[in-house]
């Protein structure tokens, strides 16, 4: 996109294409490129908030097992850290 504001820039420089043609095709062809930066931040912003609720949710269940580790309510609470992760994958998606 970056290429085609040079092209259109030296289109005018050249008098191919008219000064108040020219300007209003750079203005939309910036805005349409400022719009696709946003886009791309917002989805990495977003990825690495599933990224940290998922490593929190990992953390928490780990340390939760490893306390209740060889005690008689280790299998049920395995069995129930599996669902909230089933829970929070689907969620996710």
């Amino acid at each position: 996109m970056q290429v085609d504001i040079s092209k259109l820039r030296e289109a005018i420089d050249l008098g191919v294409v008219k000064q108040d043609m020219g300007a209003a095709r750079i203005s939309m062809l910036q805005k349409e490129l400022r719009a696709h930066i946003k886009q791309l931040a917002d989805e990495k912003h977003l990825t690495d908030r599933q990224g940290l609720i998922l490593a929190g949710a990992d953390r928490a269940l780990r340390e939760i097992l490893l306390i209740f580790r060889d005690d008689p309510i280790e299998g049920p609470l395995q069995e129930a850290s599996m669902g909230v992760w089933t829970k929070i994958l689907q969620e996710e998606s």
